[in-house]
Formats: structure tokens, sequence, C-alpha cells
């Protein structure tokens, strides 16, 4: 009977605790969207992310509002002597919220710290029994299981301003975000309804082993090599691709273009001049 006790208020504490969170977060999105969006935002929009100018009006202001809430309620960090600026954590999170539009998600929840360096980092990785440091990766970007994403801002900010060319790291870390949300790091992001699965897999499996093929003959394809790396890279390259070339992705690879197309819920070739 004393445990019985103990579990249901322990139980109501945990429920109690869960809707004062809600709350609370309701109220501070409320405060973020109540003012108007900031001009200089506005400007750094068109400046760095060719996009922006020709979003429609309703995505337009989805996306001012994704941005708000997302550098609101994220922490941004300058690592490597890098020196935070409006233009760094607009840019970065107008890419990272072009991923949420019309998707009616929660902004990116177990994400919680964008670590930014000036440009390329060092990485070194420690076996776990083995105290020396192994051979250390040079990289642009990461995206980590519990809640970082790193990056590198030239980068970031190339990958926007020339958002043509199908490489974005900014857009390839924060779409490992979305894969890794179920908890596994697989190539298959949650998906609005479960007979979606069925297709997804379908056409996802063929595209990355053709993929794979076609970079063992030396073929060129509108995706990355670097996709066929794993079901997890690819998922992130063809993201980059799908926003950033999608009229040959969409000539190229049209079932796979429709797969993108309904879990992103947006159509990134209206978009184009």
């Amino acid at each position: 009977m004393k445990l019985l006790i103990f579990f249901t208020i322990v139980g109501a504490g945990f429920w109690i605790w869960k809707t004062l969170a809600r709350l609370i977060k309701t109220r501070r999105r409320r405060r973020l969207l109540g003012a108007p969006f900031p001009e200089e935002w506005a400007r750094i929009l068109i400046r760095n992310l060719p996009p922006y100018r020709h979003l429609p009006a309703d995505l337009r202001q989805q996306l001012h509002d994704r941005i708000r809430i997302f550098i609101g309620e994220k922490s941004f960090e300058g690592c490597g002597g890098l020196e935070l600026s409006d233009e760094i954590r607009v840019t970065t999170a107008a890419q990272a919220c072009l991923l949420l539009l019309n998707r009616g998600s929660d902004c990116y929840p177990k994400l919680y710290s964008i670590l930014v360096y000036p440009s390329t980092y060092v990485v070194g990785v420690r076996p776990h029994l083995n105290p020396q440091p192994s051979e250390a990766s040079i990289r642009l970007g990461e995206s980590w299981h519990h809640g970082a994403v790193v990056l590198a801002w030239d980068s970031v900010r190339q990958g926007a301003v020339n958002f043509a060319d199908g490489h974005n790291v900014a857009m390839h870390e924060f779409a490992h975000q979305l894969d890794h949300q179920d908890g596994r790091a697989d190539g298959t992001p949650i998906l609005p309804t479960r007979s979606a699965y069925s297709s997804w897999s379908r056409v996802f499996s063929r595209e990355f082993e053709l993929l794979q093929r076609g970079v063992e003959k030396g073929e060129k394809s509108a995706i990355d090599r670097y996709g066929a790396t794993n079901p997890a890279e690819f998922f992130a390259v063809a993201t980059e691709t799908f926003f950033e070339k999608p009229r040959t992705l969409k000539k190229r690879h049209p079932e796979l273009y429709r797969e993108l197309q309904g879990f992103y819920r947006v159509d990134p070739g209206e978009w184009l001049a």
C-alpha cells in the first residue's frame, strides 16, 4: 500500500512538472513572437540567404517565427576565439528553420547548444580504453545525439550565400538532428504516418544502393558521393540536394524528391529565381 502511495505521489509530481514546463514554454514563446521581427535580422536574411527573397509571404512569416524561437531557446557558443554576432545566429538559425516550415513540429526539442568555430576545426578521437588520442579529424560540422550541433562559421555562411551547389553544412547537420529524434541515426526520421515508412524505406534503400554502386564505378551524380557512406549520411546529403538543387533532383530522382517533399512539405523549386 505504501509503495502504491509513493508511486502515485511521484507520478503526480511528474505530471505537475511537465504541465508547468509546458506552460512556461508556451508563455516564453508568446513573448518571443510578440515583438516585431528585427529589421536588421531581415537585412541579414536578404544578404545571406538567397531563397528568402523568393519565399511566399506565409512561409516567410513562418521562418521569422521559427528563427525567433530558435534563437530564443537554443544556446549559441563561440569557440576557437569566435565572437558571436547576430549575423552568425540568424544565418545559422535560418538554415536550420528552413527544414521545419509547414511541418508543425517542435523546434529541435533535443537540441540545446550550437557550438560555432571560425573555420574548420580539428577533433582528436580518444578511444575509451586508450588514454592517448588517435588520428585527428578535420571537420566542417557535426551533430551530436546528446543535444549539440558543431559548425564552422565560414562554411555555414558560404553554404547559405551559395545556395545552389548542393552543399550546405548547416542543413546537413540539422538534418541529422531530425534523424536523431527517434533515438536512432538510421536515415529515417519520424514520418507523419505509419504508412509512410514503407514507401520511404523502399525508395531510400534503392537510391542509397544506386549511389553506392555509382560511386564504386566513378559515375557522376546529382547527390554528393559522401551520401554513400551510410543511410544516415545519405538522408543528410539528400536533404542538402533537395533544398539547393531541387529541379535537378526532381528530374533525375523523382521518387526520392517526392519522399523528401512529403516529409519537408515544401517545394524548394518554387523559391528559385
